[in-house]
């Protein structure tokens, strides 16, 4: 360990256990989403399974709850509801990074596991930090127990990055296919034009530039946190676009988070489809685990919203963003479905039938709802914070003045034409809501003042169950 590892070593274990000394007054803390200690989180990292236990790291700024300096966090656990916080792994200790350890992914490899990241350099002077200011090379180090991790080396150096890109080149994403290893980098080009850069390697060391990924015509400038994996047959490539105009059913967002399936690495800008519809959800990584399920978590959240919303949390307790839920991922009829992993049913603790002479029922919190419908028209309030409604192909999700801190609407189309199935999960400051078993997906964070509510149901035939939520462990 390097004397700067110390000393930031140091910094970031005594401003943890000071915010762990003040966690029982913490009341807007998360039951079972993964969140940072304190300060700020965002995307998630080198999601994968190793050696028994899923490991879910993070981008994470823990000495202002507003940003600023980024390390990565690590959890782990054994079944994606009980954690380990394993602390801090990756720290901008070195000459390629030392403005920041940016967004990366993991692979297992001989008994090892590898995690490949972005090091981010921003220099003093007058410069724009698009075309010029900036070095962002792509890091490597590598472990045999997940936890301790051997020194920094460069896997693939700014310099060598094409020439008709700017210096926005970032989030690298590694797998591989037969006997080789690839790279997906997501990038800005001069021309302003979003896209996926592809690299390939025969030893996880030396990579040489393999080929691009892109529109036709732009689809906004700059591509993030791209994610290129198989399912039942079909690739998909999922991208993270900046710049994208918003409409009324679709982008609704700042930046946006969504996938194409590719035809032989064709893509049609008709065809994106985007993640999640709800408010903060951006930069999804998925992985594969033991039983080869395909599961992705994304962060719960999104940069530069502070004009439009904020999170209560930040000033009021000193940490800010979460993570979503594990979701499954499944391919139906072209469409890729999200569904929370069935571990989370573990948490389900008391319980409530529903059928159609109840309208209003009090509610634990956190709480999970599971509906059938049978009625074209549907509305669910918790209390005076939240409501969602949905009419025929229609969904919409809307929130109170207060619990929203600036939210107020999302719309979503559901594709299959109307709502037969819900699946709602309330934790204290999020929500996720599934619709027919994930074909519709709305994540946001909101805020309401009480800690018990009134959940009123509105439709014809309805039938389901609401559930207390237990708490997961070791969320720190």
């Amino acid at each position: 360990m390097s004397a700067l590892t110390g000393i930031l070593a140091t910094e970031v274990r005594k401003i943890e256990e000071t915010a762990a000394m003040s966690r029982e007054i913490q009341k807007q803390r998360l039951t079972h989403h993964l969140m940072p200690p304190t300060g700020w989180l965002n995307d998630p990292n080198g999601l994968c399974y190793f050696k028994g236990r899923y490991h879910v790291f993070f981008q994470y700024a823990p000495f202002d709850a507003e940003g600023g300096l980024k390390f990565w966090g690590h959890y782990s656990s054994e079944d994606l509801v009980s954690w380990r916080y394993e602390g801090v792994p990756l720290y901008p200790d070195s000459n390629y990074d030392c403005h920041g350890v940016y967004s990366g992914s993991a692979i297992v490899e001989d008994e090892k596991l590898h995690l490949f990241f972005t090091g981010n350099i921003k220099m003093d002077g007058d410069y724009d930090y698009i075309n010029n200011g900036r070095q962002a090379s792509t890091l490597h180090v590598e472990s045999e127990d997940g936890v301790h991790f051997s020194a920094k080396e460069v896997a693939v150096d700014y310099r060598n990055y094409p020439e008709d890109y700017t210096q926005h080149v970032r989030d690298p994403k590694v797998w591989k296919d037969g006997a080789d290893y690839f790279m997906a980098l997501g990038g800005r080009k001069k021309n302003d034009q979003g896209a996926v850069l592809i690299y390939k390697s025969e030893d996880l060391k030396n990579w040489d530039y393999d080929k691009e990924i892109t529109t036709e015509e732009p689809f906004g400038y700059m591509w993030e946190c791209p994610d290129l994996f198989e399912i039942d047959g079909e690739q998909a490539l999922s991208i993270s676009p900046q710049g994208l105009e918003r409409e009324e059913y679709r982008f609704q967002n700042i930046y946006q988070s969504g996938y194409f399936l590719l035809k032989e690495d064709k893509i049609n800008v008709k065809e994106f489809q985007e993640w999640d519809m709800g408010f903060d959800f951006y930069a999804p990584q998925t992985f594969e685990d033991a039983k080869g399920r395909r599961i992705l978590i994304g962060w719960m959240g999104l940069p530069d919203v502070e004009e439009e919303y904020t999170n209560p949390t930040a000033k009021d307790e000193g940490w800010q963003h979460c993570l979503t839920i594990p979701r499954e991922i499944t391919l139906h009829d072209g469409r890729l479905y999200q569904y929370p992993v069935e571990e989370m049913e573990a948490l389900r603790g008391r319980c409530c039938e529903i059928d159609e002479t109840q309208k209003n029922i009090e509610v634990w919190k956190p709480f999970e709802l599971d509906l059938k419908l049978d009625s074209r028209k549907c509305r669910i309030s918790v209390g005076d914070d939240l409501m969602f409604e949905a009419d025929g192909r229609e969904a919409c999700l809307r929130l109170s003045e207060k619990a929203g801190a600036g939210r107020k609407q999302r719309k979503a189309v559901i594709p299959s034409g109307r709502l037969k199935e819900l699946r709602m999960l309330v934790d204290t400051t999020a929500v996720e809501i599934y619709l027919n078993h994930g074909e519709v997906v709305s994540s946001t964070r909101y805020y309401p003042g009480k800690t018990t509510q009134v959940v009123k149901l509105e439709a014809d035939k309805i039938q389901g169950h609401i559930y207390e939520l237990k708490e997961m462990t070791g969320i720190k």
